[in-house]
């Protein structure tokens, strides 16, 4: 029967660390496989060939080295299931045999931190940066919790899953949060499956990935006024973030992305006609009063994109959505201090407003949809789908003629 052991080879580089890698020793011929692990010469001991590492420190290096631990233990396994079905096979052998079917089985496999670099790429280049920006978000989050070691799928078990999610609540998260996590490492998971990375472990069903409802984000008709009539003339970047709040309120609660994006070219007789970055669904917007006054104010941007949240067509687009959204952010919550308002604001409360103060007009719940108040976004995709547009619009200019 074939051997294994494990060895390392440092650095030819001062201060660089070494690699880790198997001998696969077989009727006295010896060959090697590399592993994707790297630790320091005073991590390694040469006399026992093994890793030097304490179960007891908790420190970020260590708990690095009990993941590279792991990792190497698994490796192993691999490695002796090969010999073993090679010596039940009855059949010859040799140990370029074992390395290469290793090799294959596992050596050019996508690991976890592989696949989701390769899926935030794959993204961006179809548009789809709000999305990108949630699995790149999750990868930070995952690679933080590995101590920035990386895995490959066979190991991401349901132990580990839970081990995860443990540590995601050890971080304060609530549970909506660890579930938005749970929700994109299963997706990336199951695309993991359907290329044959991994058999399906199941390793979510363990976890919440679930939604738990949370209180409404909405202000009401008042606070809109009141925000409406502020005196910020003297303050520019608080009369910015306040007309991109009533922009989004006016135009039935657009998302800030989507508020962004929107192009000179989608106004057409009157209306803002644009596809929503998220589903694709078609929106058509009648532009009331209110609405043309702010347009007025922001015509000349310098770019094809109707409001100067993009400023320059250079290709930082998206960074450039991400940063200032985040900046009228910031202002706008400058702005419910300066108003004493009892609820902070952001973009997606100029959304949430909009839905609950329709609700509060008695408009009908099959053109509000429950006041965006269903489980899931998609549902109240649905009602809106069948709406008629002038019964929307007249209920966006009833909202908006009432402050």
């Amino acid at each position: 029967m074939a051997t294994i052991r494990l060895k390392f080879r440092a650095s030819t580089t001062l201060g660089k660390d070494g690699r880790l890698y198997y001998q696969v020793i077989h009727k006295r011929v010896v060959r090697q496989v590399a592993t994707n692990c790297y630790i320091s010469p005073g991590e390694w001991d040469e006399n026992t060939e093994h890793l030097i590492h304490s179960l007891h420190t908790n420190t970020p290096r260590q708990r690095m080295l009990k993941n590279i631990a792991a990792e190497l233990q698994w490796q192993q396994e691999q490695l002796m299931n090969i010999i073993k079905a090679l010596d039940e096979s009855g059949k010859d052998y040799t140990a370029d045999e074992i390395a290469l079917k290793y090799e294959k089985a596992f050596g050019n496999k996508d690991t976890v931190f592989t696949f989701f670099h390769r899926h935030i790429t794959m993204l961006h280049e179809a548009g789809r940066h709000s999305t990108a920006d949630h699995y790149d978000q999750t990868l930070r989050s995952f690679r933080n919790f590995r101590e920035g070691c990386d895995l490959r799928f066979d190991m991401l078990t349901p132990q580990l899953a839970l081990s995860y999610e443990t540590w995601l609540k050890n971080h304060r998260l609530c549970r909506n949060t660890t579930s938005f996590y749970m929700r994109i490492m299963r997706t990336l998971y199951n695309k993991a499956v359907k290329a044959n990375l991994t058999i399906d472990q199941h390793p979510f069903r363990h976890v919440y990935t679930g939604i738990d409802k949370t209180a409404k984000r909405a202000i009401t008709i008042k606070d809109i006024k009141r925000i409406k009539g502020a005196e910020l003339s003297h303050n520019l970047t608080l009369d910015f973030a306040r007309d991109m709040f009533l922009l989004s309120f006016y135009l039935r609660g657009i998302s800030p992305i989507d508020l962004a994006y929107l192009r000179k070219t989608d106004i057409n007789q009157g209306y803002i006609v644009y596809s929503r970055s998220k589903t694709g669904q078609r929106m058509r917007i009648h532009i009331e009063p209110n609405i043309q006054v702010l347009l007025d104010k922001y015509k000349e941007t310098g770019t094809q994109y109707l409001l100067p949240i993009i400023k320059r067509e250079d290709g930082t687009e998206h960074a450039q959505y991400r940063n200032n959204t985040q900046r009228i952010n910031r202002h706008l919550k400058k702005l419910t201090d300066k108003l004493d308002l009892s609820f902070p604001l952001t973009l997606y409360v100029a959304r949430h407003s909009w839905a609950s103060i329709a609700q509060s007009n008695h408009i009908p719940t099959s053109v509000i949809s429950g006041a965006m108040g269903h489980d899931s976004e998609m549902t109240t995709q649905i009602y809106l789908a069948s709406i008629q547009t002038s019964q929307i619009d007249e209920a966006n200019s009833m909202i908006i003629n009432s402050i």
